[in-house]
């Protein structure tokens, strides 16, 4: 005897990670339910706690022809970090110091923070790294990627600045939800410096396999989509509304903003069309939040 009253919206669950409805049996809700939300806030915990594996990950990227550079942040260990936001912002001098010792980027400097989701970081770095490697056409040789423990979005204007780069790309773990503890963050910043404000910068944001996939006619390369239908809808983080998904494809994520300066040579809005929203998307001001 099946014992748990079923919710009209069922069908719509097939379209959405989101937590809907989840029946009930009496006043409470199924035990699997319980257990699934217990499970997902573990995994959101873990993700926010967990330390990035900088030495693995520098060894893949080295293995795969990038160029290193690790860095850290005022923060000296992770409840420092989490306690005291502004010292995730700021590099520290003596890395400062050395990074301006460094043969300075040819026009961008890419920074791969930890952030809120260590995860994050670990999975899809590499495969969008590969995935920028092949779309833009820029000096890769001579381009730092830089890896930042305890670092916070703006710790990539420090980067910038130090290494003369016209463009910091900072991608970086977000603050995990209950259904996406693995969910990047891509940030651009054109001529970066310590100080800038985050309505100067450009976000896409919930760039993780099970977001919606906004790009036609392209396969999942480096980040395959999970078996399951696709959700229809993703959460805005600027104003907490849903965006329908209207296309499948490659890289997934929310645009915010809209680039004001060719970001790469013979591609002047790259980085926002590789999110290839729909054309009728609104693009919001990024707002500050804690992820900052």
């Amino acid at each position: 005897m099946d014992l748990i009253q079923h919710n009209p919206w069922d069908e719509l669950r097939a379209h959405t990670s989101a937590r809907i409805a989840l029946g009930r049996v009496g006043s409470s809700l199924p035990t699997s339910e319980v257990l699934k939300f217990g499970l997902a806030h573990a995994q959101a915990r873990d993700a926010v706690h967990r330390p990035l594996d900088f030495a693995a990950l520098r060894s893949e990227l080295k293995a795969h022809g990038f160029r290193c550079l690790q860095v850290a942040s005022d923060a000296p260990d992770r409840p420092t970090y989490l306690l005291r936001p502004d010292k995730g912002r700021q590099l520290q001098a003596a890395c400062s110091a050395r990074l301006q010792q460094e043969t300075p980027a040819p026009e961008l400097a890419i920074v791969l923070a930890d952030g809120l989701s260590s995860v994050a970081i670990q999975r899809h770095a590499l495969p969008l790294l590969e995935l920028f490697r092949q779309r833009f056409d820029t000096d890769w040789a001579n381009t730092p990627v830089v890896l930042a423990e305890q670092g916070r979005v703006a710790i990539g204007d420090g980067i910038g600045e130090a290494l003369c780069a016209r463009l910091v790309i900072v991608l970086i773990g977000e603050r995990p939800g209950l259904s996406s503890p693995d969910s990047l963050g891509i940030y651009l910043t054109y001529q970066p410096k310590p100080g800038l404000m985050d309505s100067q910068r450009n976000c896409i944001s919930n760039v993780r396999p099970e977001a919606p996939a906004l790009c036609p006619g392209r396969t999942q390369a480096g980040l395959p989509r999970p078996p399951g239908p696709a959700p229809a809808a993703v959460r805005g983080r600027a104003e907490g509304r849903q965006q329908p998904a209207k296309r499948a494809g490659q890289l997934t994520g929310l645009a915010y903003g809209v680039m004001v300066e060719p970001p790469i040579k013979g591609d002047p809005h790259a980085l926002v069309c590789l999110a290839d929203h729909h054309p009728r998307a609104r693009l919001h001001r990024r707002q500050p939040d804690a992820v900052a």
